[in-house]
């Protein structure tokens, strides 16, 4: 079984059953390594084909042009992203807990399934203006579930919060940036890597990080 078949999205298997018929969901978990191992303008439709054990010709009965599989990627990434952030921002529990919560799971999805998000967050301008301008909107949506409970904390004074924008920016590329590094051979496993990263946001939006940053 290849590597992006194999991967785990906090500890379940990667959500490719939605794309059917079997052919175009081989071609997309073709295409997926692909693009991690050699970029997408590097990868030409007949190394996905070859991958998948298909015929150049076979993959456009299933997607017209090499884009429309990195967008299918990209879509179905990033509406998992949302739903991770979503459901974590929908829990019941304080502010502090649903932050955890959010950062604890996104770092799990991250790298459990790294060699997914690898493309779906580090390919983004190798898409057209229509399909990038869909997955800019999502991204949006991931910020303002990460931004509404931050803006909770701070009500409830669980957080304090200078720049509400640019720590969710900073929260969500921390957990992104995950998907870069992670080994499955390293010292952590996902779980392990999803706590410590919790903790650590945790310490930075917690009462009275802003004054000690500010007298560094």
């Amino acid at each position: 079984m290849s590597a992006a078949a194999e991967e785990t999205t906090g500890g379940e298997a990667a959500p490719w059953g939605e794309v059917t018929p079997d052919a175009a969901r081989r071609l997309l978990v073709a295409a997926v390594e692909a693009f991690a191992e050699r970029g997408y303008h590097a990868t030409t439709t007949r190394d996905i084909a070859g991958r998948a054990g298909m015929s150049p010709a076979a993959l456009y009965i299933h997607y017209k042009t090499k884009e429309e599989l990195l967008h299918r990627i990209s879509r179905i990434g990033h509406e998992k992203a949302v739903d991770i952030l979503r459901t974590a921002a929908r829990t019941e529990g304080t502010a502090t807990e649903r932050l955890a919560e959010a950062v604890s799971s996104f770092v799990r999805w991250h790298a459990g399934g790294r060699t997914t998000a690898r493309v779906v967050q580090y390919e983004l301008d190798s898409l057209g203006p229509d399909a990038r301008a869909e997955i800019l909107a999502l991204r949006r949506q991931c910020d303002a579930e990460v931004r509404g409970i931050l803006e909770d904390g701070m009500e409830t004074g669980e957080f304090e919060v200078a720049d509400v924008p640019g720590t969710t920016l900073a929260v969500l590329s921390l957990c992104v940036d995950v998907a870069r590094w992670f080994n499955v051979k390293g010292p952590r496993t996902p779980d392990e890597v999803g706590a410590l990263y919790a903790d650590l946001v945790l310490r930075m939006v917690g009462p009275g990080s802003s004054r000690s940053a500010a007298h560094r």
